[in-house]
């Protein structure tokens, strides 16, 4: 899946803020666990995940599975059609990839910002450096990285945290290294590391929301880092 380029993104959705209700659960989340569906002036129904794009919208909590089969057998639709009282509406066959692709979009662009602010780290041997000075705050590797490469990683994190013994790891991103690569502008990114607080949370939440459409169990490990079982890979 070939993911454009974007301009650059000044802002991600805020971490808090008002809630709004999933069209298809019900369910009240806060507006970064939930992804905007805006519909254009003809009634197309397209992914907002910024929630930039002016005018009407609805909004969807529910992982990809859910979506397709809600899409599948017309709960979508009829979701969409009371929110906005039988107005004529055109949902596209491939709404799920096409949310997928902008919440991996989102979260590239975040890590490509990181890059360029100086934070994100890049290159085992400098990870394991920082990791071990208990610099890092936030510790992922490729899906297709090594298991050698990513156990030595995790355990210099968890010895500069002065965590040896727990289970405290890096995640597994749900692209691969060509992905990663092409989305960073570098050769061969697979591991990455975030050594500033306020950085990690806002990469965590990026990630976050795309772990969570992809339906993929997440837990919080020290409040900055996620580790989840490997998801479907994307290439970029």
């Amino acid at each position: 899946m070939r993911i454009p380029h974007n301009d650059r993104v000044s802002s991600d959705i805020a971490k808090d803020g008002p809630e709004r209700k999933c069209i298809l659960s019900g369910e009240k989340e806060s507006r970064q666990a939930l992804v905007r569906l805006a519909i254009s002036p003809e009634g197309l129904v397209l992914p907002d995940v910024l929630a930039r794009a002016p005018g009407r919208g609805a909004w969807i909590g529910v992982d990809r599975q859910r979506l397709e089969i809600a899409l599948d057998k017309g709960h979508l639709k009829g979701a969409l059609a009371r929110a906005f009282k039988g107005a004529t509406l055109t949902i596209p066959d491939d709404l799920a990839d096409r949310i997928q692709t902008g919440l991996t979009r989102a979260f590239c662009d975040r890590l490509g910002l990181e890059m360029r602010a100086g934070k994100l780290l890049t290159g085992s041997d400098r990870i394991a450096e920082n990791a071990r000075s208990g610099k890092v705050r936030w510790l992922a590797h490729a899906a297709d990285a090594g298991e050698d490469g990513s156990r030595k990683l995790d355990q210099a994190w968890r010895v500069g945290r002065g965590l040896e013994g727990s289970r405290m790891a890096g995640v597994t991103l749900p692209l691969d290294r060509m992905a990663l690569s092409v989305a960073l502008g570098r050769d061969n990114v697979v591991h990455l590391a975030l050594t500033d607080s306020a950085a990690a949370d806002r990469v965590a939440v990026a990630l976050g929301r795309l772990l969570h459409f992809l339906g993929t169990a997440e837990t919080t490990g020290d409040g900055t880092g996620l580790t989840a079982e490997p998801a479907a890979t994307t290439t970029i």
